[in-house]
């Protein structure tokens, strides 16, 4: 594997909280919008895609071929949307670090199923003991980041 695949995946890891608390300040300035702020937040990561495809010569005629796709494949955009705006909306009510806590717990536990059963075609990786084991480090380190302070009092 190319070790330079794992660090972006930390990396993006690292500015989801950050885009998160952004996106927050944007909805402030936005009359409290968080439609709004979601909706500017995605549209300047649409222009950013637009500027990263030019600048990596892709070719645009190839989005011809975007009337062939099922209409379930389009699901991605909306999404990503849903998380751009579930993040800003929830940022604030629920913290930081509780808020993806839940979002990083149901990223393992439903990944887990897709490595199972290969659904979408993805590739099948086997799900054994030790990744169960750690899917269930996760849910418990939700589970403390959630309720620790109630179960074991304010430090």
């Amino acid at each position: 594997m190319n070790p330079i695949y794992p660090l972006f995946a930390f990396a993006i890891g690292v500015v989801v909280p950050l885009q998160a608390a952004i996106n927050n300040q944007l909805k402030g300035v936005l009359g409290n919008s968080t439609l709004l702020a979601a909706l500017v937040s995605f549209s300047v990561g649409s222009a950013c895609l637009a500027g990263l495809a030019v600048a990596t010569g892709q070719k645009w005629q190839d989005l011809a071929a975007l009337g062939r796709v099922e209409w379930w494949m389009l699901l991605g955009g909306a999404m990503g949307a849903m998380f751009v705006f579930g993040t800003t909306l929830l940022a604030p009510r629920l913290g930081v670090a509780a808020m993806l806590s839940l979002v990083i717990a149901g990223q393992v536990c439903v990944s887990l199923l897709f490595d199972r059963f290969g659904w979408l075609a993805m590739p099948l990786r086997e799900v054994n003991l030790p990744r169960l084991l750690g899917a269930a480090l996760v849910v418990g380190g939700v589970l403390l980041v959630n309720f620790g302070d109630k179960w074991f009092g304010r430090a």
